[in-house]
């Protein structure tokens, strides 16, 4: 899709949503009413530059990453800023904080699912991708529980993190990316590596999310009422009810979505436990063959066939009438104690 196809207010948006997003990471007073306004303003031009998105088909699950403009590949990482922007959302209560770092979960998962579907994943990536989808609650991009292993994986994420933390300032700097027009490869190159260390860091941050939510699963719910109103306590339960990303029934097992809505990942786990909806299918000729058969369902069966498991019947119960006729016809031919007339046992 060319630039001109794009919508003007885009552009606009996705700017104010950056401009804010730089301006809370440089800021230290978190407690602060500006701080507060500025994430939940942030965090609501991401999800409008998102609707843009998803009305002008930006992205295309028949596209490849060479079909992408420079101009597309910084609207990539709107779904990475929207999981960052999630986990800085402040909260009083456990409830709040785990439908933010539900809502960051998601934002992650989108933001792989999209770049997987534009083969942006590198291999090592590709293979925490695997597992996360395996397992989601439980993936730790230090796998295992060897500590000496744990320890050389912590500092292998460090060494990488910093690397493309290099690589992404280098670009910055480089003079042709600072120029006015700017060199197309350079800003390229810039953007693709900028996803890199995006990638690296939501592995990271998936999994911090999932050791977040086990201390907060841990939690103790205070026994004694707390001192407001009844009305306020009834207020903040409905708030947890209809809180957006909790529910009290039991959720279907997650699906990995893209951008444009298409299903990702694997469908069963390494055990088998399915992943999404699935409809299993044969092969391609006996598809192919069931294509002009009758609407209806066929017999399976002809009328003797069917009527054969009754006739055996039949003749079993013949035979148990038979053999009770001869019993009784026995049983009166002789009486009982007949055959024993001098009474000797």
């Amino acid at each position: 899709m060319s630039d001109d196809d794009q919508p003007q207010t885009l552009k606009s948006v996705f700017a104010s949503a950056e401009k804010k997003r730089h301006t809370l990471e440089n800021s230290y007073e978190a407690s602060s009413p500006t701080y507060h306004d500025d994430l939940r303003t942030a965090i609501a031009e991401y999800e409008a530059c998102l609707e843009i998105v998803s009305r002008a088909a930006l992205f295309s699950p028949n596209e490849f990453l060479e079909d992408l403009p420079t101009s597309s590949l910084p609207y990539l990482m709107i779904t990475s800023h929207l999981a960052d922007l999630h986990q800085k959302a402040p909260s009083r209560r456990p409830i709040e904080r785990r439908v933010n770092l539900e809502r960051a979960r998601e934002s992650y998962e989108t933001f792989l699912g999209l770049l997987d579907s534009y083969d942006l994943l590198s291999e090592d990536n590709k293979k925490l991708y695997s597992r996360y989808t395996d397992d989601s609650v439980a993936f730790s991009t230090m796998g295992g529980v060897d500590p000496a292993k744990r320890r050389d994986t912590k500092i292998a994420n460090f060494k990488a993190e910093r690397a493309l933390k290099q690589r992404l300032e280098t670009l910055r700097r480089d003079p042709r990316y600072q120029d006015d027009e700017g060199d197309d490869e350079i800003v390229r190159d810039l953007h693709l590596a900028h996803a890199a260390y995006a990638t690296h860091m939501a592995f990271q941050g998936l999994e911090g999310i999932n050791r977040e939510l086990e201390v907060l699963a841990q939690a103790t719910v205070p026994l004694m009422p707390s001192p407001t109103s009844v009305e306020e306590d009834n207020r903040r339960r409905a708030e947890d009810r209809t809180a957006e990303g909790f529910t009290d029934r039991l959720e279907a097992p997650r699906r990995l979505h893209s951008m444009f809505g298409q299903p990702g990942g694997p469908l069963l786990t390494k055990e088998g436990k399915p992943l999404q909806p699935f409809t299993l299918v044969g092969n391609r000729q006996e598809m192919a063959a069931n294509v002009f058969r009758p609407g209806h369902n066929l017999p399976t069966m002809s009328i003797d066939e069917y009527l054969e498991p009754d006739e055996d019947d039949f003749d079993k119960a013949d035979e148990e009438t038979m053999k009770a006729r001869a019993w009784d016809e026995f049983v009166e031919a002789n009486p009982k104690g007949s055959g024993n007339t001098l009474n000797r046992g």
